[in-house]
């Protein structure tokens, strides 16, 4: 893969999507699938809860918003995780639930969005949502040991990536990269059809599609294959092993800087919405922004999936951080609007880079029998930064080279200690 153009992993992604004969290609399905109704909510939620409504009006909608995209990790946590680690066999179970669920869900949407019955809705939304997210976590290496693709090639592992067996571990930063792709790409062209829908009939139509596309994503899911053989908890984890400090270490030091940046991007992201409407920007802009972040994410994806073999998944993370760093320090001392737009680009294409990554790591270093918690665990711990970062700039208002320049320095500050500090810890005995 390290050798494979941004277009042909396009090819490749777009190949497995269409091969239902694959165990990926049906979770790529069903993912593609969960993606685009995840956009549709958001693309209703944010005409009805931010561009409808006052500044003022919207800062607290945004604060009770930000809140409920929290808590739901807090129920995912401690009770679903464990039921995930327990049902290996019945994951496709709980995938299936996730989306069926919405469909009631995004049906009663349509009909309370100007009552206050729109947020608890949302919040049971939400938890479907990072109920899947958690999920799919565990059944990326699910996926690539239970696969249906024809005998390998020499070059090609079971999973029918570049490369020898022992290099398999490697091959699922491109395993999630290439879900990453396939979901950005549905998000994008199911946003802007449902901006379209959303000018043209209104919010609660855009539900009502919404809530047919989790129809189709909870027939997918029922497709997903069960696990040819439950795995051996006799057998050494690497967690357990003799180096199993060491990757235990080298999980915690991902987790931190990952969060660290999903922080950076809360905090970024809201203070360009709330800093475009202090300017009194057009809708216009707001587009170019997410069309900014599609196209910085997709030139992420090509990054992560052409290096992921060559370089390790510690570094790109770390990089990830010092680009948004050095983006910023540059906003900073020459703000613009323009250039706060194209920041976005920046900002989706880091993201795009160190999700991956993380995952990675964790796929590597945590025994698939504790993958459902730990990936649930880590995901409140992310989610958590994500809204402390959004919270400043929606409860404090300032411009956008004050927090250019706050961004600058934590982002550089954090990619710096986390590549120098991990090698650190690392050489100690």
């Amino acid at each position: 893969m390290a050798r494979r153009g941004f277009f042909s992993l396009v090819w490749v992604a777009l190949l497995d999507l269409f091969d239902q004969t694959t165990s990926f290609g049906r979770l790529a399905a069903v993912h593609v699938a969960m993606v685009a109704g995840d956009t549709l909510v958001t693309v209703s939620l944010a005409g009805s809860l931010f561009f409808s409504v006052s500044p003022t009006e919207a800062k607290s909608k945004v604060l009770a918003y930000l809140v409920l995209t929290f808590a739901p990790f807090a129920i995912v946590s401690p009770l679903l995780g464990p039921l995930i680690d327990r049902s290996a066999n019945g994951r496709r179970i709980i995938v299936a639930v996730s989306g069926l669920s919405r469909i009631v869900l995004c049906w009663l949407m349509s009909r309370h969005l100007n009552s206050w019955l729109l947020f608890p809705e949302a919040f049971a939304v939400l938890v479907a949502s990072k109920l899947y997210v958690v999920t799919r976590g565990t059944l990326v290496p699910e996926m690539s040991r239970t696969n249906q693709m024809p005998a390998p090639t020499q070059n090609q592992d079971a999973a029918g990536w570049p490369g020898t067996a022992a290099n398999k571990a490697k091959g699922f930063a491109g395993f999630n990269a290439q879900l990453t792709l396939l979901g950005t790409g549905a998000g994008l062209i199911l946003g802007l059809i449902g901006a379209a829908v959303q000018k043209v009939f209104g919010a609660a139509t855009v539900l009502d599609v919404a809530a047919f596309v989790f129809f189709l994503a909870g027939v997918a899911s029922f497709r997903l294959p069960r696990p040819r053989a439950k795995h051996d908890d006799t057998t050494e984890s690497p967690w357990e092993s003799p180096t199993g400090e060491r990757n235990e270490v080298e999980v915690a030091w991902g987790l931190t800087a990952m969060s660290f940046l999903r922080f950076a991007t809360g905090f970024l992201g809201f203070l360009l919405v709330f800093g475009l409407r202090h300017h009194h920007a057009s809708l216009g802009w707001f587009g170019l922004a997410l069309a900014a972040t599609g196209v910085g994410s997709l030139v992420g994806l090509a990054i992560v999936t052409r290096l992921h073999g060559a370089r390790e998944d510690a570094t790109l993370l770390a990089w990830a951080h010092i680009v948004v760093g050095l983006a910023t320090a540059y906003l900073w001392w020459q703000p613009s609007i323009v250039g706060q737009v194209a920041l976005s680009a920046v900002v989706g294409l880091a993201g795009a880079i160190a999700q991956p990554s993380f995952d990675s790591i964790t796929q590597q270093h945590v025994p698939p029998g504790e993958q459902g918690r730990t990936f649930a665990k880590f995901a409140v711990r992310q989610q958590l930064l994500w809204v402390m970062g959004a919270i400043i700039p929606v409860a404090i208002s300032m411009g956008f080279q004050v927090g250019d320049a706050i961004m600058a320095i934590f982002c550089l500050g954090t990619g710096l200690t986390y590549g120098l500090g991990r090698r650190f810890v690392r050489k100690r005995p």
